[in-house]
């Protein structure tokens, strides 16, 4: 069932309550991603506010609960870094300016209707690419767990880590360990009751204000005072020597916001029984993120995990979408300061639970037994997206699954390519078509093709008419093609080519209007005569007997007298 009204009061006490609880989740997540990214607490607590309410407002999923996710949150951490590294006065401003960007390409997406087109990735791909994002993600919270503030993305982690080993804060690492101990051995029965992240961030705060001794609380890194107050509007700042740089960061984090949140967006539908609009959710999608950044807030996207808690305590219309935006609006206004003894060490335990929950572990153990060459894509993504870039993973990734997926395609495509000269099994033929072939004796060469001709056939259609010499009539059925590519439909036109250079008869048979058209526009039906264009395939068979056994075909002139100049031709050479 699709929507078509994504905001009624007829469920009203659900949506309150499952944007009540979905705020609550998204509370102690949104203060991880904005420290983990270093934009600060406040940039997740305005993104998690502005890309939640504009998304649920104008988008098309009426349960997707839309806020900083660990993906868009890693590429913003990148894109942090650089930024500010290039330029520390301006380098937080370009980075807002990015997710600004991104959020118009997201419109522009939405206005062209591509939301279909967006999730059309190998799994394979995906899945690495997920999974290097948790390990990325992972990564990046070792160092705060264990009370360091580490620099230098992955490589730079992974060469400090050493050193951050031999000095463990054991604290703050206390802390963390504890954090993801709740996180991890929480029963299910209380996380209806209390979302494990809340728990988690309440005890461990309470615990290293009220448990540690005076001095050890004291040296504990915490996210400190956060502004309350409406946010200080972003204006867009870039250079123009980096405005390349920022349209591909910008394209980058549209297109993961796009695919994290279709995806999400499939599982509310599994949820819900509803169909949701791939194209206006990326719309909406695309104006919460440009308010984002404008109000200097991450970047967002379809969250699963508070997407699953919506629908799970009742939430079935954007309303409670808006209602959770609303509740962390007032948390940021009126409550801010409640948050500044919150232990970094925390948060990062947070952040790296959700890394962890990234990781496809349900393929990452199934992909080698399913399909080697598919594993071996997914884990060369996985290391792609961790050492080298995120955009050449998934580009290098993407292109090497389709080469494997084209040439699978054409192997079993060419199969059917068949050139038969006799009634032999290589085709279905009716008995009369049997015995029109038995009386053409070799000289007909009944050339089959079957299903989509794709690029990767156009070489089988060269082999299989060169296989053959000897014959004098040519009949292409394309009865069972829906879909003449244009490579396949160069190779036909050779074929007919050299048929024709050879005075042989050239007929076509039960092709389509889209692939007439398609043979029209390359101007190979003016190879043949009209009458040699012929809707079924025993017709054609039957003008072919008679023109080899010398009979009146009804043919024009000029051609049946080229067909007899050339078979007296040939039957003098022999």
């Amino acid at each position: 069932m699709r929507i078509t009204n994504l905001i009624h009061f007829r469920n009203l006490q659900g949506d309150l309550f499952g944007g009540v609880t979905a705020a609550i989740v998204s509370l102690p997540i949104a203060l991880a991603f904005g420290v983990a990214s270093g934009a600060g607490p406040v940039a997740g607590l305005y993104g998690a506010v502005c890309v939640g309410f504009f998304a649920a407002l104008f988008g098309g999923t009426p349960t997707l609960i839309s806020e900083p996710t660990g993906p868009m949150t890693v590429v913003m951490t990148a894109i942090v870094t650089s930024l500010t590294a290039a330029n520390p006065d301006k380098g937080l401003a370009m980075a807002f300016t990015v997710v600004m960007l991104a959020g118009i390409f997201q419109i522009v997406f939405g206005i062209l209707k591509l939301g279909k087109y967006i999730t059309l990735m190998p799994y394979s791909v995906i899945s690495g690419f997920m999974s290097g994002i948790g390990v990325i993600m992972i990564i990046l919270q070792v160092g705060p767990l264990l009370g360091h503030k580490l620099s230098g993305g992955v490589l730079g982690t992974l060469q400090q880590l050493p050193s951050a080993l031999l000095d463990i804060k054991p604290a703050e690492t206390a802390l963390g360990v504890m954090t993801l101990a709740i996180l991890f051995l929480m029963p299910s029965k209380l996380k209806r009751v209390i979302p494990p992240q809340l728990l988690a961030l309440v005890a461990a705060t309470l615990g290293s204000i009220y448990l540690l001794p005076p001095d050890m609380a004291e040296n504990i890194r915490r996210i400190g005072e956060i502004p309350m107050g409406l946010p200080k509007l972003q204006m867009p700042v870039f250079s123009l020597e980096q405005t390349k740089e920022i349209f591909v960061d910008a394209i980058m984090l549209a297109m993961l916001g796009c695919i994290d949140t279709l995806l999400t967006s499939v599982i509310a539908d599994s949820l819900t029984r509803y169909q949701h609009d791939s194209d206006k959710e990326l719309i909406g999608q695309g104006i919460g993120n440009l308010v984002s950044g404008i109000c200097g807030g991450l970047p967002g996207a379809g969250a699963t995990m508070g997407t699953v808690v919506n629908i799970q305590t009742g939430g079935r219309t954007a309303l409670s979408g808006l209602t959770r935006a609303l509740i962390l609006l007032v948390v940021i206004l009126w409550a801010a300061g409640l948050t500044r003894d919150i232990p970094m060490a925390v948060l990062a335990g947070i952040a790296l639970k959700v890394g962890i929950d990234i990781i496809d572990w349900s393929f990452l153990q199934r992909a080698h037994k399913v399909s080697l060459k598919g594993a071996l894509i997914m884990y060369g993504v996985i290391a792609l997206t961790v050492f080298v870039d995120l955009i050449a993973a998934v580009g290098i990734g993407v292109f090497i699954a389709n080469i494997l997926t084209i040439q699978n395609l054409s192997e079993v495509q060419s199969k059917d390519v068949k050139a038969i000269t006799d009634s032999d099994d290589e085709i279905l033929l009716s008995e009369e078509e049997k015995q029109l072939m038995e009386r053409a004796n070799g000289r007909i060469l009944l050339f089959y093709l079957s299903g989509p001709m794709i690029f990767g056939v156009s070489k089988a259609i060269a082999r299989e008419q060169a296989v053959v010499e000897n014959f004098d009539v040519l009949i292409l059925d394309l009865s069972e093609v829906p879909l003449l590519g244009v490579s396949s439909a160069l190779a036909i036109e050779n074929a007919i080519k050299d048929a024709c250079d050879k005075g042989r008869q050239v007929f076509i048979v039960g092709g389509s209007g889209k692939i007439m058209r398609r043979l029209e526009r390359f101007q190979i039906l003016q190879l043949i005569p009209p009458q040699n264009v012929i809707a079924n395939r025993v017709e054609a068979l039957k003008q072919a007997v008679a023109l080899i056994e010398g009979q009146d075909v009804d043919l024009p002139a000029a051609v049946a007298n080229s067909y007899m100049a050339e078979t007296t031709s040939t039957a003098t050479r022999k």
